[in-house]
């Protein structure tokens, strides 16, 4: 059995969760099953994965989150509410990661959370420790804290120009 990678993309820059649904599309072309599980986006562009629904079982993409409006529009109370859905989120991360329920998983926008102070950087690397050594992991967001750089395998930083 092949050791997964962890990749990172991250930065400004646009197309970090489109780099990522495309390393997904390339697994499930070579026969691995993929899941999805985004973070802060809301579900306002739910209606753009509908051509995902084709990939289906092999690739699948959750939202927990129930706000139509990415978690940084929120007020403080709607945030409030919504951070029970973050941690299920997390939560099923989790399981996907520890019962090795797919070959490729992608956790998009989970860097956010730690830059929205929702979980620490401690609780990410405990997350990713809890990781089958088979599968391969990619983490998107904005930043990357310099901490979880030695977690990575590979590192893709996109700006805008």
């Amino acid at each position: 059995m092949e050791k997964g990678t962890v990749q990172i993309i991250y930065g400004s820059g646009k197309g970090k969760s489109s780099l990522a649904l495309g390393r997904c599309v390339d697994a499930v072309s070579r026969g691995k099953t993929a899941i999805i599980i985004q973070f802060l986006k809301g579900n306002l562009n739910a209606d753009r994965l509908g051509v995902i629904d084709r990939l289906e079982p092999e690739l699948q993409v959750f939202r927990f989150e129930k706000s139509a409006e990415s978690f940084a529009n929120l007020s403080e109370e709607e945030k409030s509410k919504e951070l029970m859905n973050i941690h299920n989120g997390l939560n099923y991360a989790k399981k996907v990661m520890t019962t090795g329920e797919c070959d490729f998983l992608v956790l998009d926008e989970v860097l956010g959370l730690v830059d929205q102070k929702i979980v620490s950087v401690d609780e990410l690397r405990k997350l990713l420790a809890a990781r089958e050594e088979s599968m391969s992991l990619v983490l998107t967001g904005t930043v990357l804290p310099e901490e979880l750089k030695k977690e990575a395998d590979v590192i893709t930083h996109l700006e805008e120009c």
